[in-house]
């Protein structure tokens, strides 16, 4: 197999590249990584000293590449299949690219920040923090909400990198700020990301994990 992706199934941002990965049926085989267990870890950070998953190991090309979203360009570029991720538009490309660093940094982030503090003992509780998180993602919701207005996918038609990191973004996102009824644009492209078969898949290996989600 030349393709190796390390990660872990629950992982929001493995989760990212594993749909990309299923949109073109792309062979690869899937690597856990436990950053728990020494042995693990070492070997991981052996392909990358940084420790951060997803990596995508190219047995062919010699190259091992970081990072969710390189990972999904990279396959585009070198794997690539009905599904293109990048729009050729350059005008295009860069509002797919604005979508997927949206969700990355205004959906992810506060997610992981109020999911993190949930894990911290009682004395280690940051409040301030989480409170802040819970409001930006109610203005990410709000932005969300006029941007899919009149859209199937984040960039109209056609599935792209865009919905490919809003679709672990916005279902862990609506586990700890919940959408309700007050989004129905956003709420909508939820339910048709959670019902795409790629991401549909990517979720239901990972329920194993889900018991550990870290509840209010």
């Amino acid at each position: 197999m030349s393709l190796l992706l390390y990660g872990h199934a629950f992982s929001s941002y493995c989760q990212k590249a594993i749909v990309a990965l299923y949109e073109n049926e792309t062979p690869f085989e899937f690597r856990e990584v436990n950053l728990g267990d020494e042995t693990s870890r070492n070997a991981f950070r052996a392909i990358w000293p940084m420790g951060k998953m997803p990596v995508l190991r190219d047995e062919a090309r010699g190259v091992a590449v970081p990072e969710a979203t390189i990972i999904i360009e990279y396959l585009d570029a070198h794997y690539p299949g009905a599904v293109r991720f990048l729009p050729p538009n350059p005008d295009l490309a860069w509002r797919a690219r604005l979508r997927d660093r949206f969700y990355d940094l205004h959906v992810q982030d506060p997610m992981q920040r109020i999911v993190s503090d949930r894990l911290r003992p009682a004395d280690a509780k940051d409040p301030t923090g989480v409170a802040a998180a819970h409001a930006a993602l109610q203005t990410a919701y709000e932005w969300i909400e006029q941007d899919m207005a009149g859209k199937t996918w984040a960039m109209g038609d056609a599935f792209t990198l865009a919905d490919c990191a809003a679709a672990p973004a916005l279902f862990y996102a609506d586990l700890v700020e919940p959408l309700g009824d007050a989004f129905p644009n956003t709420a909508g492209y939820l339910a048709r990301l959670n019902a795409r078969p790629s991401f549909a898949r990517a979720t239901a290996e990972a329920a194993y994990f889900m018991p550990h989600f870290p509840k209010p």
